[in-house]
């Protein structure tokens, strides 16, 4: 299978040619090479995946992880060596056929989004630059060359978002979305260091073999403040994972990210990159098992918090994207609540197999939600929902599909989410009580936030006031852009646009029926998984409590929301404000940080560093001037020096 080494080589020489000479092309040709080298990536992603699940990859009852390049790179000791290479096993495979769908989606849906734009050539560089680095990420052989990619896949997504740059808000948050991460990211090197230092290794092969033995016994007996070090270790990756997949309270970063082009969103920050975190977990979950169960534990609680937390706040935006970024936050803890309460090996690790499950569905659903915004937005020129309404009638199959990725996240049968999420729920369930009554909550509202935004976008005519539902309903000095007779007639978007929605349309109906069980596991064991029906039928009543009260509030216009709205009074304006998190965290970084850190360090810098250097310099400076006169140009003291020197000399030998 060495030609896999091909899907990651062809975008890199994708992003190599169009960044070079991308500008010497028609934007139309740069768009079309781009698409087209995708597709080869999707084709060589399928075959792999085919060959690999249908022919080669089974070994007797077992997986096996299959290895068909690699070289080394750097090496530190006999042991320690960062090599470069290809690691195909099922959760790697996996990623391939996610990635690269969603990838030619994107690529084809913005031929026409995109067209016209400023800079379009080095849209589709930087495209292919995060296909490159996110494809190098999940078939990476040990740990540091994930992070060499990961870092890679950062350079990306800060590009992408600030691709508007010279929209003030595009720059900040391209910005917002690169400190969060790096600082996120720092937490990520040290814990690689830790985990090589004491286990001379950084290839996944061997840190996650027998039961991650080689780790267990690394940090035997070693503690630190109470924990052990493999503790501080795993927790210190796993912050490198909560930052890239924004979580609390990293996850401030990712509705800012919204500012970059919607299709960079779909496949960004909404199917791709935001899993990165999740896919780092599940790659080292033998190690985090056996290592230090505690972290796993912790990382369930934090992926609890977080999925109700954002859902929460998904339930008062008013941009549709933000809506959508929030509804990413929560999906993706649900991803990481999976993992924290799986078990290793057979149906013990449904919550592994569900977490991936999960991760694969939502990729479909989650990239057609942003690419339906994206088309409305393209209809209406705005990204507020009170800017909307009625669009099914001008939007057809924007608005069919867009329903059936509602209905996939809601977790409604027979669509995908239904089926990945369930076992999520049944993992927990079983596990973790207070975590899965909180999950059940969190079903209910993403049922509630996803018909509100799709009842508001598609059906609900009445104008609105662009403050949002604390605002008054009615305004009178207000007309809706679909009702005010000086803006064009919304209309369906072109084919290139409609088309990719189809197909990720036709991924989340079909995607859940695959006996994922059979291909994917913690153990690389084939296990059996069926319905659990008392927790189906928990999450799909709770899911059509939500649709249904979504539907009472905003099928039709009324008062109702806005009455509601005031009556939660400051829950609600919490809520809309996002809790004030980022007030927080400015009021952290400008009060702790930039006054208590930075200033010392300034100060440290300008008088000790500086001063230092100034001072050699002054004490060069003087010493120069006081001997500059040895070298006078005068012959007649040059042999004044000579005859003294060699007089000294003859002194001394002789006295000596």
């Amino acid at each position: 299978m060495e030609y896999s080494l091909l899907i990651i080589v062809a975008p890199f020489v994708l992003f190599l040619v169009l960044g070079l000479l991308g500008m010497k092309m028609k934007p139309s040709v740069a768009g079309i090479i781009g698409t087209l080298g995708m597709a080869l990536c999707a084709v060589l992603a399928y075959t792999v995946a085919f060959q690999y699940f249908f022919q080669t990859g089974r070994v007797g009852e077992t997986w096996a992880a299959v290895v068909p390049f690699n070289f080394e790179w750097l090496r530190f000791t006999d042991n320690l060596h960062i090599d470069l290479g290809i690691l195909l096993d099922p959760i790697s495979v996996m990623m391939l056929v996610v990635i690269t769908t969603v990838s030619l989606m994107v690529h084809i849906y913005s031929l026409s989004y995109m067209k016209g734009e400023t800079g379009f050539q080095r849209y589709y560089a930087l495209l292919s630059l995060f296909s490159f680095s996110m494809l190098g990420l999940v078939i990476a052989t040990n740990i540091f060359q994930m992070y060499i990619f990961w870092e890679l896949v950062g350079v990306s997504s800060y590009s992408l978002i600030g691709f508007y740059y010279t929209k003030p808000s595009a720059v900040s948050a391209s910005k917002k979305a690169f400190i969060v991460t790096r600082f996120a990211d720092l937490g990520f090197l040290v814990g690689i260091l830790i985990l090589s230092y004491y286990t001379k290794t950084f290839d996944f092969g061997l840190l996650t073999a027998d039961h991650a033995q080689l780790v267990t016994t690394s940090f035997a007996g070693g503690t630190f403040l109470g924990l052990s070090i493999a503790t501080w270790a795993l927790a210190l990756i796993f912050m490198g994972g909560a930052g890239k997949s924004a979580m609390f309270p990293l996850h401030i970063w990712l509705p800012d990210a919204m500012e970059g082009p919607t299709p960079v969103s779909a496949l960004i920050h909404a199917a791709t990159m935001v899993v990165a975190g999740v896919f780092l977990v599940a790659r080292l979950f033998p190690v985090y098992f056996f290592a230090a169960p505690e972290v796993l534990e912790m990382i369930a609680y934090i992926g609890a918090f977080t999925a109700l937390f954002a859902a929460l706040i998904a339930i008062t935006q008013t941009d549709i994207k933000r809506v959508l970024a929030f509804s990413t936050i929560s999906q993706i803890a649900y991803m990481m609540v999976a993992l924290g309460v799986s078990e290793y090996g057979g149906h013990d690790g449904l919550g592994y197999m569900a977490s991936m499950f999960h991760l694969f569905t939502h990729a479909f659903f989650k990239a057609l939600l942003f690419l339906g915004a994206g088309s409305v937005i393209h209809a209406v020129h705005s990204n507020e929902m009170d800017q909307m309404g009625n669009l099914r009638k001008y939007m057809p199959i924007t608005h069919i599909t867009f329903a059936i990725a509602c209905l996939a996240i809601a977790g409604i049968p027979p669509f995908s989410g239904f089926f990945s999420k369930d076992e999520i729920l049944a993992a927990a369930f079983h596990h973790h009580p207070v975590i899965f009554w909180t999950l059940w909550i969190v079903a209910g509202l993403t049922a509630f936030y996803m018909f509100r935004l799709f009842y508001r976008i598609f059906w609900n005519t009445a104008p609105k006031s662009p403050k949002g539902d604390l605002a008054t309903a009615q305004s009178a000095d207000f007309k809706s852009p679909l009702h005010g007779a000086e803006h064009h007639t919304p209309h369906e978007s072109p084919l290139a646009m409609t088309l990719p929605l189809i197909v990720l349309a036709i991924f989340s109906v079909f995607s859940g029926l695959i006996p994922f069980a059979d291909f994917i596991s913690s153990d690389f064991a084939p296990f059996h998984t069926h319905i659990d029906w008392l927790v189906a039928g928990l999450s799909i009543g709770v899911a059509l409590v939500g649709i249904g009260i979504a539907t009472v509030l905003y099928a039709k216009s009324s008062d109702k929301p806005a009455e509601l709205a005031r009556q939660m009074g400051g829950l609600y304006k919490a809520a809309l404000h996002k809790f004030y998190l980022d007030e927080v965290w400015m009021w952290f970084t400008q009060t702790v940080i930039f006054r208590y850190i930075c200033e010392p360090i300034k100060w440290f810098d300008r008088h000790i560093i500086d001063g230092s250097m100034n001072g050699l310099a002054w004490i060069t400076q003087k010493t120069s001037s006081s001997i500059k006169g040895l070298q006078s140009g005068q012959v007649q003291f040059y042999a004044w020096v000579f005859i003294f020197g060699s007089l000294l000399i003859a002194a001394l030998v002789l006295f000596l």
